[in-house]
């Protein structure tokens, strides 16, 4: 019965390709079921692993070729044995216990608690570039996960229309900072995908087997640029509430943090935690980092509703 509960929840994720057969296309920022339209279009980003049919097994660039779910279960511990013994890749989230008000004239003094974590390089791990530099902070509180993005540029590239509220489909084709966040890393293929642009644009994404949808997880932002220092700066309010339905601070999230700039290609496409791929390439779920959640109040602390 165990055995059952265990594999249905595998096919259900997306990890066993003989019950679905999903190809990622180079130039897609997303996936497509064959074989039916697929829910979405597709821009001109990123580069994906192919999942192919095999009777008695399967194979995925994320987690390498399995022949049992005793397999798949080893393969998962080692990838998360590897994050916890590397601390560069983990970024901490520090508590606050009120609700921040983001202000792009007025810099919360909070951040000062916020540990950054900074990347330079790309998708790769190379061309490190210090005009590009990028810093990330991460602040919780009951009701809110607080990011903000500090980014060095050479020369800003951003769409000029949006819908009324700001947010505009397709953003990673201009310049964007870009989190994925993934609260359940039991849940490979399910992960939010969140990006906010040097004019205030943004986009919020639900990522899961087989394809995506929008979030309106009712994020706020708040942008601002420094045109002297050639930086911007995006700081996000997102609800918890969006990001997972029984918040747990002491649970280990998966994470990954992007940058993408430049008017044509070969644009910079640059990444916290490496997905080397052969081309760009962010949604690589196995090359995410760790997210830790620090300052936590006591165990009997429970999120509002």
């Amino acid at each position: 019965m165990v055995l059952i509960v265990v594999v249905a929840a595998l096919v259900a994720d997306g990890r066993f390709p003989r019950f679905r057969q999903v190809e990622y296309r180079i130039g897609r920022h997303n996936d497509e079921i064959l074989g039916r339209p697929s829910p979405a279009d597709h821009p001109d980003l990123a580069v994906k692993a192919t999942f192919l049919r095999y009777p008695d097994a399967f194979e995925t660039k994320d987690l390498g070729h399995f022949s049992s779910v005793s397999s798949i279960f080893l393969g998962m511990s080692k990838i998360e044995k590897s994050l916890q013994a590397d601390p560069s890749r983990e970024i901490v989230a520090t508590y606050v216990d009120h609700e921040l008000r983001l202000e792009d004239s007025h810099v919360a003094t909070e951040w000062r608690n916020a540990i950054p974590i900074t990347f330079v390089s790309d998708w790769q791990g190379k061309n490190a570039d210090p005009e590009r530099e990028t810093q990330v902070r991460i602040l919780w509180s009951r009701q809110h996960l607080y990011l903000r993005f500090d980014c060095h540029y050479y020369e800003l590239f951003t769409f000029k229309d949006s819908e009324p509220n700001g947010r505009r489909d397709h953003l990673w084709e201009r310049d964007v900072a870009e989190a994925f966040l993934q609260p359940d890393p039991s849940r490979q293929s399910f992960y939010r995908e969140f990006e906010v642009s040097p004019n205030g644009m943004w986009v919020d994404l639900d990522i899961f087997a087989g394809g995506r949808t929008d979030l309106n997880s009712g994020l706020q932002r708040s942008i601002h640029l420094d045109e002297k220092s050639r930086t911007w700066t995006a700081e996000l309010a997102i609800p918890m509430k969006s990001l997972t339905t029984n918040f747990d601070p002491t649970a280990i999230w998966h994470a990954n943090f992007y940058r993408v700039e430049g008017r044509k290609e070969p644009r910079a496409y640059l990444a916290w935690q490496p997905t080397n791929t052969p081309q760009p390439n962010f949604h690589v779920p196995a090359a995410f980092g760790r997210l830790r959640f620090a300052g936590a109040p006591a165990k009997s602390w429970h999120p509002r509703t």
